[in-house]
């Protein structure tokens, strides 16, 4: 795919929920007024990204308590394939173990 953007969102030792939302913040290039929940990573994930695929790394380093979380971000990166493919456009995601 030509002029793919690639971005890796690295979760290596990611403590706690709010450093979570501040790395996706970060990684997908949301503007300062992202609201840091699951509600608006996907609002923001689907209309103010351009990115085509989402590397994520180090979410295995993460603690248990936060592992709920990293499945809702799972579910919601799969959300965000289906829909692009909905409409024929290119969305994909990777977990890769640090």
């Amino acid at each position: 795919m030509e002029n793919m953007k690639i971005t890796t969102l690295d979760l290596t030792d990611c403590k706690y929920i709010m450093d979570l939302h501040e790395r996706i913040r970060i990684a997908f290039d949301f503007p300062e007024c992202y609201g840091a929940n699951w509600h608006a990573f996907w609002d923001f994930l689907w209309s103010n990204t351009d990115v085509n695929k989402a590397i994520i790394i180090g979410a295995n380093t993460m603690p248990r308590e936060l592992q709920p979380s990293v499945e809702h971000m799972k579910k919601i990166l799969e959300r965000m394939k289906l829909h692009c493919e909905k409409y024929d456009d290119f969305f994909d995601y990777e977990f890769v173990d640090a």
